[in-house]
């Protein structure tokens, strides 16, 4: 199969012009993902999640694993092969935990197709029951609003959480709503601001910035490089401080930030 694929990569690749004739030679796994690409690009999503599956099992250590992994899965599920897509999916998360931004997408991704096969499945129903205690709001929320559509009770509490997320407090209010529920006020966020005060050394009196809630992962926007490493090795979870703010008393500090030219404080106010 790899032998046949690779043979095929040239006629989904236009004619090298002279000037690149002597550029180094392309590896076999990135021709192979290159190919995949392109057939995904072409929206052919059988032929491309073969071609993944055939430089994930012959190029074992190529850096295009975890890509390759999580491409392989998309095209499964844009080929309407759920279940195959849940697997490869899984399969992705488990093995590289460390691909932050694909890994969102895998889980969110992974819920949706839950979502499509929860009616015939067991195992979809109860992967979503346990996507409502994952540790991303969002995926957690995701869920609730699939099992919704089931009317699943399971859901309401992770519903009733959403509304005071922006992003999700409509979706969530019309879900309960459907099941026959009544959507609780927002409560904990109403009047609440996270507020950022940067003290710059050359200057006697900070600067403070208030932001809603709502745009809580606006704040590592306001901090440097050097501070954005250090809010890292603190363990400084900038993607989840809405949750941190809606669980802490007003006038905690969340955390605070030194670069050498200044110093960035957050709190809950």
């Amino acid at each position: 199969m790899t032998l046949f694929l690779l043979m095929a990569v040239p006629a989904l690749i236009a004619p090298a012009s002279p000037d690149l004739l002597s550029a180094p030679a392309e590896s076999p796994s990135e021709a192979l993902f290159r190919a995949g690409r392109d057939l995904r690009y072409a929206q052919r999503w059988f032929e491309a999640s073969q071609v993944y599956r055939s430089l994930i099992q012959s190029y074992p250590t190529s850096s295009r694993i975890p890509d390759a992994r999580y491409w392989l899965a998309s095209c499964l599920e844009q080929d309407q092969r759920w279940d195959d897509a849940v697997r490869a999916y899984t399969e992705f998360l488990e093995k590289h935990p460390d691909q932050r931004l694909l890994g969102k997408e895998a889980r969110l991704n992974r819920v949706r197709c839950w979502g499509v096969r929860q009616w015939d499945s067991p195992a979809a129903t109860n992967g979503l029951v346990g996507a409502l205690a994952d540790d991303r709001e969002d995926v957690r929320i995701a869920a609730a609003l699939q099992l919704a559509k089931r009317r699943d009770g399971r859901a309401i509490p992770v519903l009733q959480m959403g509304l005071r997320a922006d992003a999700f407090s409509e979706a969530c209010r019309l879900s309960l709503l459907s099941m026959g529920v009544q959507p609780q006020a927002a409560g904990p966020t109403q009047g609440r601001f996270l507020v950022l005060r940067v003290k710059e050394r050359a200057k006697s009196e900070a600067l403070t910035i208030r932001l809603a809630l709502g745009l809580a992962r606006a704040v590592g926007g306001y901090l440097s490089d050097e501070q954005l490493q250090q809010a890292k090795r603190k363990g400084v979870d900038l993607e989840r401080l809405m949750d941190q703010a809606l669980n802490s008393p007003k006038g905690t500090e969340l955390f605070s930030l030194e670069d050498g030219k200044s110093t960035v404080t957050v709190t809950v106010e």
